[in-house]
């Protein structure tokens, strides 16, 4: 499929780039969507989450009271999970929720994601630009030639460029990445995708 190439002023600069069928053309893959989503929010998140469990809970090791006799239920330690202030039964531990998924289901995910895009008219091919300085206001006035100012929003670069970067990285919604860094996760929570013209050749060497 053609698509234009527009510059950053949001006009046709009479050129076109074939988009691949095979990236941007199959039938998506929901599943394989879900999952790569799934893995990577899962990857980041923390799992610092820690409760004490009555080994590790400050208190006197003293049988608060006699065995027998008292009526009640026996207890030989107050740090035990049934009194209040002891330790947690079963309570979280610190650890890693990342998974494992196989690199070709991540690509048939990305692939999905891409396909999905374009046919809902989401993605953009524009010119390789550049901004003289990092500056909020010169990528506000890229998103509004377009009509995406305050719409979730992903550019995606060929190659690293700390002006475009510093200048979205204030805006709400709005990031910037290049195609190494590129995740379906990226790809799905916005409503506008732009891809420079050379960002297009290297997403479908590496996705094909």
């Amino acid at each position: 499929m053609e698509a234009k190439i527009y510059n950053n002023k949001g006009e046709e600069t009479g050129k076109k780039v074939n988009l691949s069928s095979e990236v941007f053309g199959i039938e998506p893959n929901e599943h394989a969507i879900y999952l790569d989503v799934k893995q990577y929010l899962a990857a980041n998140r923390q799992g610092t989450h820690k409760a004490k469990e009555r080994a590790e809970i400050a208190g006197s090791t003293r049988k608060i009271k006699r065995q027998k006799g008292t009526g009640t239920a026996r207890a030989g330690s107050i740090k035990s999970p049934i009194f209040r202030g002891g330790g947690r039964v079963f309570g979280p531990r610190p650890r890693d929720y990342d998974f494992k998924l196989n690199k070709k289901l991540k690509q048939l995910a990305r692939k999905s994601a891409f396909s999905v895009k374009a046919s809902e008219g989401q993605i953009t091919v524009v010119e390789k630009f550049d901004f003289e300085s990092p500056k909020t206001k010169s990528f506000e006035a890229f998103l509004n030639s377009f009509e995406s100012l305050n719409k979730k929003s992903l550019l995606v670069l060929d190659e690293e460029n700390k002006n475009l970067y510093l200048s979205s990285r204030n805006l709400q919604g709005v990031k910037t990445v290049t195609v190494s860094e590129l995740s379906t996760y990226d790809l799905m929570r916005v409503s506008k995708v732009f891809i420079t013209d050379g960002a297009v050749g290297k997403i479908e060497e590496i996705l094909k």
